[in-house]
């Protein structure tokens, strides 16, 4: 059992993915109080150190989601203050938050991943720097914000990416397009969960098919061969290994079943995968019969420093 009791629930912050982590933050408060423990909010302002210092908590549970939160920033604070905290490390979050040195470590683990480059969004936004179709999508934001999928016949990529208005990484991944059905694995400690593949009608999982109600559809356990459910779990938890993640972390596929190939593709390993209603995690857990309530515990009583 854990000597913790007072829990700081870090939620809100100032990413792009404010809302959703206010979202996992107030599930995760209600939570804790229901096994026991003592939760407080801090939503890091212009000076997290004292709010926390403020706070005094024994153990901080992590539910920032985005820049800030789970880039190792944070991280290192609590490594600093020497307070424990749940989820990865400050060298795993940083490098899972990075899309282009997430691909490098999966490429030096041998895992399956398509081409991509990293350039300024004006370059990106300016000529196609592959054949399309290809995606675009910022190299350092969570949760599908700004991402674009340049189409087969699409004369030019959109002028938005070079507007003035601009208002997330100047960073942009160009990666090649893989067609097929959307994965994702969720791995607590070094347990896979579960395959879900997640259905929308939107063009494909952004930020609102994945937080707005009725915005996409979970299908748990996934409809697939079952060489490619092992498949897709084996590979998860040898994701969270490479990056060295800690606690629990959710990785994407895509899942190429258009040709004989049948291939899948590693797209990102998410370290503070979200805590919300409609969220995947969480969802995985309860399918093997682990309450949202049990999870939280567990995560806390998983909370360290040198992570």
């Amino acid at each position: 059992m854990t000597t913790y009791k007072r829990i700081a629930v870090l939620m809100g912050g100032r990413s792009a993915e404010r809302e959703v982590s206010l979202s996992s933050g107030r599930g995760v408060m209600k939570a804790l109080a229901e096994e026991g423990f003592d939760p407080v909010m801090v939503d890091p302002g212009d000076n997290p150190g004292d709010q926390l210092f403020q706070a005094k908590p024994d153990a901080a549970f992590n539910a920032l989601h985005g820049r800030f939160g789970e880039d190792g920033t944070v991280q290192g604070l609590l490594e600093l203050m020497r307070i424990p905290y749940t989820h990865s490390g400050v060298l795993a979050s940083a490098l899972a938050m990075h899309k282009e040195k997430t691909k490098d470590v999966y490429r030096a683990a041998g895992l399956p991943v398509v081409k991509s480059i990293v350039v300024d969004r004006k370059v990106a936004a300016a000529s196609h720097l592959m054949e399309p179709p290809y995606v675009i999508k910022p190299v350092n934001e969570g949760s599908s914000v700004g991402i674009y999928i340049i189409r087969k016949g699409d004369n030019r990529p959109p002028a938005e990416l070079g507007a003035d208005s601009w208002n997330l990484s100047s960073e942009m991944m160009v990666e090649e397009f893989v067609p097929g059905r959307e994965l994702t694995v969720s791995v607590m400690g070094d347990r896979p969960l579960g395959v879900t593949e997640i259905v929308t009608d939107l063009e494909f999982y952004d930020y609102e098919a994945k937080y707005a109600p009725g915005g996409s559809k979970h299908i748990l356990p996934a409809d697939l061969p079952a060489k490619i459910t092992e498949q897709a779990m084996d590979l998860a938890v040898r994701a969270h290994r490479a990056l060295g993640c800690r606690g629990v972390t959710r990785t994407d596929f895509r899942y190429d079943d258009t040709d004989a190939r049948h291939r899948l593709i590693l797209l990102e390993t998410n370290t503070q995968p979200g805590m919300t209603p409609t969220s995947l995690v969480p969802e995985q857990a309860a399918h093997l019969g682990i309450s949202y309530a049990k999870l939280c515990r567990w995560m806390v009583e998983d909370a360290s420093c040198d992570r």
